[in-house]
């Protein structure tokens, strides 16, 4: 296997340090499942115990974060265009984040799920976080692709798995639907004052696949230059 003699003088940096970001990212929305477990079983200690560990997690992935920046090479050597990792960086920190904003939110005011809807929002929920965990698995591949100077075999091994992700992404689009009507057929039932803060919710869970499907995105265009 030829190797770019770029990657061999600098190392796999900054991937490396990327591919950390994101795999801390992921683990923080990982835990959007046991949460919302919990808020199903309105077992308030436990939902507060995931949130406060999910805002651990974000904070560790933000410092990551600047330590990339901070360090990120400006030399005209980086087998990509600083600017497109930065932007790539940018867009795995989303993912954090808005898991953390799901998690604040409901655990402030207390959220509970209606009964009729709990089995399709748990669906939405790990189908969303399968969105980032494909999103992990793409980027995992990034520094063999550059190592191989872009091969053909490595580039459509992470071009597939982009493929994957965007079927994820889908099924969310699918399911958040589903969740909607179901949020729907309740409402007359509902305080309005709940029902706003659901429909947050709902679509804030979908943001978390959009940003992961964002970062096959910007992979793709990283592969095309």
């Amino acid at each position: 296997m030829s190797i770019n003699p770029f990657v061999s003088l600098f190392g796999r940096s900054p991937i490396g340090p990327m591919q950390q970001h994101i795999a801390k990212a992921h683990e923080c929305a990982t835990h959007l499942v046991p949460f919302f477990q919990a808020v199903i079983a309105e077992d308030w200690p436990k939902v507060t115990e995931v949130q406060q560990e999910m805002s651990r997690l974000e904070k560790e992935a933000d410092k990551l974060k600047r330590n990339v920046r901070i360090h990120l090479p400006k030399s005209l050597f980086l087998p990509v265009p600083r600017s497109d990792l930065l932007e790539l960086l940018s867009v795995q920190d989303k993912v954090a984040n808005r898991a953390k904003d799901i998690a604040g939110l409901m655990t402030g005011r207390q959220m509970t799920i209606p009964q009729p809807m709990q089995l399709a929002m748990l669906a939405y929920v790990q189908r969303s976080v399968d969105a980032s965990e494909q999103a992990l698995r793409a980027m995992n591949e990034l520094d063999e692709v550059l190592e191989t100077g872009f091969g053909s075999r490595q580039v459509a091994r992470i071009t597939g798995m982009i493929e994957v992700l965007e079927d994820i992404e889908h099924d969310t689009d699918r399911i958040q639907i589903e969740v909607r009507r179901s949020l729907y057929a309740l409402e007359k039932d509902l305080p309005p004052v709940d029902v706003m803060f659901l429909y947050t919710i709902i679509e804030w869970i979908g943001d978390v696949a959009d940003r992961a499907e964002r970062i096959g995105n910007r992979l793709e265009q990283l592969l095309a230059r």
